[in-house]
């Protein structure tokens, strides 16, 4: 346990965050929490070096399917420069699940087919 007293509204320390997060473009944001859910899917895919570990397909799924639900909702929020490789790697994930999966989801039944429509492996 830390000895550090958590932070409150009225802290100088909260202040400063609020400002920090106050300068932040939407846009970065918005690729920052996909790229964290990215991570997330792919350690619970066991797509890291400690491979099955923390393998977990239940987690994975609802992972890949808020990635997915993100980038439909923000599409025409953020550039295409910003989209595509978070597309890329939204179907790389798919595939990987799909993969994973010792009885496969039917085509467009898989995490985020319903905003991305069907993976093919």
């Amino acid at each position: 346990m830390s000895d550090t007293p958590p932070e409150s509204a009225d802290s100088p320390r909260f202040d400063e965050m609020t400002r920090d997060i106050a300068e932040v473009p939407a846009v970065e944001v918005i690729v920052t929490v996909a790229v964290n859910l990215m991570s997330a899917a792919a350690v619970k895919l066991g797509l890291t070096e400690e491979g099955d570990k923390y393998k977990d397909l239940d987690e994975a799924r609802k992972l890949i399917h808020a990635l997915a639900g993100l980038l439909d909702g923000s599409a025409t929020e953020i550039s295409s420069f910003h989209a595509a490789p978070l597309r890329d790697g939204l179907k790389s994930l798919q595939l990987a699940f799909r993969e994973a999966s010792v009885v496969p989801d039917e085509p467009g039944q898989g995490p985020g087919e319903k905003y991305t429509g069907p993976v093919y492996g």
